[in-house]
Parts: structure tokens; C-alpha cells; sequence
């Protein structure tokens, strides 16, 4: 259900007067939700982060969808978190909420933003929420040296700098630049005029393709859970931070906050992956095809 202006200012309003928890009350909490499933902690978590969730969901007004639709996201992506935070992991909930609430309005706003499917891979979605910033940058720095880039130079350049294919920058730049169109609209001012609708062929995959195809996705996503158990937590952090993010953080920025080198993050994180593609391949999984 989609929450109205005034609750959603409503729910603004309270969450700015929420309490600001300590790293210890925050594991307190956490254990008691975890190991006794007490809801009282629970929503005592979930309302003392809602702030981040509305914060993280401002950020996404410029795609044009609704605000209130936006903290509804952030709001269920914060609850995702609370309910699988481990305070054991010796990780600040707020960091491993940041992941879920990113993760559920990117979802969200790649679904609606368009009546047709955007995208779904990582690279589509990097592309989505990347490319008009990038070729706008682009344009400016080509403008300062009075530089005139083609429509093919600039799609080399983003493809190059976001770190995706030709093809995929092609296909997101020509989805980006126009608008929904009825596929009931006529081709012709004809009376008798054939619909779009009547040159598409019937691709709808049958309900057992669906069925498999979901199964096979949730068991890659338990099988990189498994594998990630193998981990230290901060080896887990730091993969987190580098590969589960949109925009992964780098080896400098990471070795600045957890008082590290940069080569040793590198080794970390190597060393990291080097467990988990031993746990995936006895399971006959790339790790590639999981964490690339």
C-alpha cells in the first residue's frame, strides 16, 4: 500500500526524533530479536535507522517515482536488514543496512521507471543509474579542450568508463532517450490500421521454465551465503564494500577507514576470494559467475 504525503512527512517528522544508538545497545538489541525473536527490539532497531532509509530514499527522487513510494522501499530494504543482521559479525548495523536499502530501491526504481524492463544484470543497472551523470561529464570535458564528440565516440567512452560493454551502453542509451509508447497505438492514421501489438510474437516463457529458473537462483544465493560463512568478518566487509555495492568502494578508501594499506586490503580481499572459490567449486559453482 502506498503511504500519502501527509504520512509520509508524518513518518519523516518521527524519525528525525529517534533515539541514536551506541554500537553496544544496537547489539543488544539485535541478539534479542535474533536469539529470543523479541519484536519490541526489533522495532525499537528498525525506528532508530528509519532515518537512513528516508535519507538513502531522497536520493533516488531524481528517477521522478513517487517519494513516499521511495521510503516505502527503504523502509521494507531496512527490515530485510534487521531481520538477517548478525551483531556477532563485528559490523556496525547501519553499514550492512546501507546494502539492503541501496539493494531494494535500485530494484524498485529499475521496475517502475519504465513499463518496460529496464534491466536486470549488474552491468544494466551500473549503466541505469550511472550513464546520464557520466555523459554529461563527458560532454563537459570534451566542451573544455572544444572537443565535438559523435554519438559513437560518446558511447565508446561511457562503455570504457563505467566498465560495460559497447552493446549494453548502446541498449541503455536508446532505452533512456525516449519515452513509453502504447504498444495499441495504430502503425498508420488508417482506420484499419494494425496495432504495434500485432507484430510481436508470443515469448512468455511456460510456468515450469519459471518455476526452475527460481529455483536455480535461489540455490546460487544460498550457495554464496554458505560460502561467505568461510569468511572473517572483516573479509566480509571488505567484499561487501568492494563487490556488493553499486559503487564499490576502492582498496584506498577502504584501507583509510579500517587503518590498513592499500596492498593489504588487496591481500585480504584476494585471500578472501580464494576461500570462497574453494567452498563454490566443491559445490561445482565459479565464483565468477557469483561475485564478478
Amino acid at each position: 500500500m502506498t503511504m500519502h504525503a501527509p504520512m509520509t512527512s508524518s513518518i519523516t517528522r518521527k524519525s528525525m526524533k529517534a533515539e541514536m544508538l551506541d554500537a553496544d545497545t544496537e547489539a543488544d538489541l539485535a541478539r534479542a530479536w535474533r536469539d529470543e525473536r523479541d519484536a519490541a527490539a526489533l522495532h525499537r532497531l528498525i525506528r532508530a535507522y528509519l532515518r537512513l532509509a528516508i535519507s538513502m530514499a531522497g536520493k533516488f527522487r531524481r528517477t521522478g517515482l513517487s517519494h513516499s513510494d521511495l521510503i516505502q522501499e527503504a523502509s521494507l530494504g531496512l527490515m530485510k536488514a534487521a531481520d538477517r543482521f548478525d551483531p556477532d559479525r563485528g559490523v556496525r548495523f547501519s553499514t550492512y543496512a546501507v546494502w539492503w536499502i541501496r539493494a531494494g530501491l535500485q530494484d524498485h526504481v529499475m521496475r517502475n521507471w519504465s513499463i518496460v524492463r529496464t534491466g536486470s544484470t549488474t552491468s544494466q543497472k551500473s549503466l541505469f543509474f550511472n550513464l546520464r551523470r557520466v555523459q554529461a561529464r563527458l560532454e563537459r570535458e570534451a566542451m573544455a579542450r572544444g572537443e565535438h564528440l559523435d554519438s559513437h565516440q560518446v558511447c565508446e567512452k561511457i562503455a570504457s568508463e563505467i566498465g560495460v560493454s559497447r552493446a549494453d551502453a548502446e541498449m541503455m542509451i536508446g532505452r533512456m532517450s525516449g519515452s513509453d509508447m502504447s504498444l495499441n497505438a495504430q502503425q498508420s492514421t488508417e482506420e484499419s490500421g494494425r496495432e504495434w501489438v500485432d507484430l510481436l510474437e508470443d515469448e512468455s516463457a511456460l510456468g515450469a521454465d519459471t518455476v526452475v529458473e527460481r529455483h536455480d537462483h535461489d540455490k546460487l544465493r544460498t550457495r554464496l551465503d554458505d560460502a561467505m560463512e568461510v569468511l572473517t568478518p572483516r573479509e566480509q566487509f571488505i567484499l561487501r564494500e568492494r563487490r556488493m555495492r553499486e559503487d564499490g568502494r576502492t582498496l584506498a578508501d577502504l584501507g583509510e577507514e579500517m587503518g590498513l594499506s592499500k596492498e593489504r586490503v588487496r591481500q585480504l580481499e584476494a585471500a578472501a576470494l580464494k576461500k570462497m572459490r574453494g567452498v563454490l567449486e566443491r559445490q561445482g559453482v565459479g565464483v565468477h559467475d557469483l561475485v564478478s
